[in-house]
């Protein structure tokens, strides 16, 4: 009953929300489902038509493979098992063709491969979507691309040539970590700070120094300097207080159980906020599931 959700902080790639009044288990739960159970898409299958750089085959697949792409994956479904060719509802296509040339305009002296070679490195931005089947009229608005066009994926000097086909699917983290949607999913109990006794002058001084930046402040009241948490969530539980001799035993450090603080961090392909509401709705999934187990065993 007491349960309740409080974002604190919202930024385009990442969140910061408190989760109140649950046990443990659920939070963790929550966390391992962001991390491995939201499904996005993500490069499946490569083929190689041309490849002369240094960069082998099989390294070439892993490093696109490893690129999140910009699309949401609520609109397709997962591909059958066995399946080679893939169809439009289930399947993204993309190429990257790429090859190195000389500058024929480049300084003689120069020794800068920026002037001496035209496209000598390839980027996740030359990644091209090639719609499948009628891709373009389901998606008429749609802009499928990588997250990030920086992406450094080989180098080439001239007459090397990268020509490969991707497909893309849909996956979860549990299947291959290729597919998470974030970069970091984490938890820690709001930390709970009591002074139990008042600190002053040349102690408080000391004992802001211990915590973390705005954790302790330090007040002026009747000509003297008196300590007061003024914001323990901001606490990292350093310990460093109880090197001390003379504070350790002014201070009482604990964590309140059931208040959760949750730092989610995303790769770029679906904003914090979507992956938070989708994983509680797979949470829910799975708690219906498991009443409906219990309501489909037979009573003795």
């Amino acid at each position: 009953q007491a349960f309740r959700v409080d974002v604190i902080r919202e930024e385009e790639g990442s969140l910061e929300f408190d989760m109140v009044g649950i046990d443990a288990a659920i939070a963790n739960a929550f966390r391992r489902i962001l991390l491995a159970e939201v499904p996005t898409m993500a490069v499946e299958k490569v083929f190689v038509y041309n490849n002369t750089s240094i960069v082998q085959d099989e390294i070439l697949a892993h490093r696109l493979g490893l690129i999140p792409i910009r699309a949401d994956p609520r609109l397709f479904e997962y591909r059958n098992q066995g399946d080679e060719e893939g169809t439009e509802i289930d399947t993204l296509q993309f190429q990257l063709k790429v090859k190195c040339s000389r500058n024929p305009q480049a300084a003689k002296e120069s020794s800068d491969p920026n002037e001496l070679y035209f496209n000598h490195k390839v980027y996740s931005k030359h990644m091209t979507w090639v719609p499948l089947g009628n891709q373009t009229d389901l998606f008429p608005d749609a802009d499928f691309r990588p997250v990030h066009d920086d992406i450094l994926i080989a180098l080439l000097r001239p007459g090397q040539e990268i020509d490969v086909l991707m497909h893309c699917v849909k996956g979860i983290g549990k299947d291959h970590a290729k597919f998470s949607p974030v970069a970091t999913a984490s938890y820690r109990l709001l930390p709970d700070i009591t002074l139990l006794q008042p600190v002053e002058d040349e102690a408080a001084e000391m004992l802001q120094k211990c915590f973390s930046p705005g954790v302790i402040e330090i007040q002026n009241i009747k000509g003297k300097k008196v300590a007061k948490v003024a914001n323990a969530r901001l606490d990292t539980f350093s310990r460093e207080v109880f090197r001390h001799e003379g504070l350790k035993n002014l201070v009482r450090l604990a964590r309140v159980r059931n208040h959760f603080i949750f730092s989610v961090e995303s790769t770029g392909i679906l904003p914090p906020d979507v992956l938070v509401s989708e994983a509680i709705k797979i949470l829910m999934g799975k708690c219906q599931r498991f009443l409906n187990e219990l309501d489909s065993v037979p009573m003795e």
